[in-house]
This record gives structure tokens, sequence and C-alpha cells, in this order.
């Protein structure tokens, strides 16, 4: 049975891994044995690499996910720091709030780029490496606002809808093909994305009221449904969007 769950001597990347819940997953692939490439914005990402574990088994890369050549140039050097991807964590993305008719358009786009097109270009990245071993496993993180459209987050709303779609769209034209792609879709987590909801005390009691679990989840809640779905235990599931959420979708 733990044959199952093994992903000893993989190879991941894990977008977005300096800090909350990229730095708890990579913390995960690493404890299960995984070399892993962890994935920042600034300079702190090697920080958090050194915290994972020795440079010949844990290392970061620097990449603004606003600029797609950044994405790139960052995944080749991941892929050539691992000698090829087994696992993509895509992780990587940010907050922005502003009442719907005030949101910039400037920045629904930044979200947007950040959020789901480098999602994209980095699961296409990968996917050609593992389309040519005959195997891998795609895990984009998606949220409870793929489903739902949330309160002066029209932009992250969209993202997150949109990777549902994505990972629903990539599983079809990869799972015949050694390619799992899966989402895991996280519920209200304590994390700095959350702490503008969780200071406010209506907001805050609203979400806490229509969670069955009566509490916040934190990063480390989400472990286990990582290493199912990066783990030959999943190898049948294809284009799912797995819920973390503490039963939120079905209150």
């Amino acid at each position: 049975m733990n044959s199952l769950f093994d992903i000893t001597g993989k190879r991941a990347i894990v977008t977005g891994g300096s800090r909350g819940i990229g730095f708890v997953l990579a913390r995960t692939l690493c404890e299960a044995g995984c070399k892993v490439a962890v994935t920042g914005s600034g300079d702190s990402i090697h920080a958090a690499a050194e915290k994972l574990g020795p440079p010949d088994r844990v290392q970061g890369f620097i990449g603004d996910f606003q600029d797609s050549a950044a994405v790139e140039r960052c995944f080749q050097e991941a892929n050539a720091f691992l000698g090829g991807t087994d696992i993509l964590v895509n992780n990587a993305g940010t907050q922005i709030r502003h009442p719907c008719e005030d949101f910039p358009l400037e920045d629904f786009q930044c979200l947007i780029q950040v959020n789901l097109v480098s999602a994209f270009q980095m699961a296409q990245l990968a996917g050609r490496e593992m389309l040519a071993q005959g195997h891998g496993k795609i895990i984009n993180i998606a949220s409870m606002l793929s489903f739902f459209g949330g309160h002066n987050v029209p932009a992250y709303a969209s993202s997150k809808g949109g990777l549902a779609q994505l990972t629903k769209s990539l599983s079809n034209g990869w799972a015949a093909r050694g390619i799992n792609v899966n989402a895991l879709a996280p519920g209200y987590l304590a994390t700095d994305n959350t702490a503008a909801i969780r200071a406010d005390p209506m907001r805050n009691q609203e979400i806490l009221s229509r969670i069955p679990a009566g509490r916040w989840g934190q990063p480390e809640d989400l472990a286990g449904a990582l290493l199912f779905l990066a783990s030959p235990a999943s190898d049948h599931l294809a284009g799912i969007a797995l819920p973390g959420d503490g039963g939120f979708r079905g209150r």
C-alpha cells in the first residue's frame, strides 16, 4: 500500500514557494524524498530553499511571473537543476482587492498574468518534458473562488475559475499520454492573502459560520492531498479540482 504514495526520487517544481502555501507544499515534497526546485519573485526564495534542504536536493530560482520571458527562463533553470521534471505544482499567485466598479484595468491584467497565464506557460513547458518521458503530474493550486465569485476580487475569481477550466482542458489533451493534470482547491486558509478578510469581524464570522470544521484551515492541511495528487495513488484521476476546505462547499 505504501508504494501507492511513494514519490521518492521524483523531481518537482513548486512555484511561489518562498512562503505560505507554496513553502509548505515544497516542504511536503522534500520530506517525501523529492528533489525540489522552488521559484519566487525575489531573493527570499534562496532563504526559503536553504530552510527546505541541502543545495544538492533543493534550490531556489528567481522569476517575475508578470514577465513571460522570465517565466520561461525560470523554468529552464529549474528543470536543468532537476535534470527533468516529474511533478509541477503551479502555486504562484497574487491577490488584489478593489470594488468592481473601481478595479483598475492594469491590476486586473497583472493578476491574470501571474495567476493564470504563467500557470499555463509553466504547464506547457513542463508538459513538453513530461510527454517526452511518458509520465508526469501537474497540480494547479486553484481556490474556493474557482467555484464562487467572492467579494471585491473579480480578477482573482476570474483567474482561479480559469485555472480550474485550464486543468480540465490540459487533462483532456494529456491524460491518455501519461500526464495527470489536476487541481487542489484550498478553502479559506490563514495566510497573508486572507489577512484582510480575517481582520474584518463581519466577513470573518460569515466565513467561519460556513465551514463545518469550525476553523480556518492551515497550509499544512493540504499536505496529504498534495501527496495523493503527486503519487501513483491518483494515476486514474484526471481534470479534477479537489477541495481542501473543511466542508465549505457542502454547506
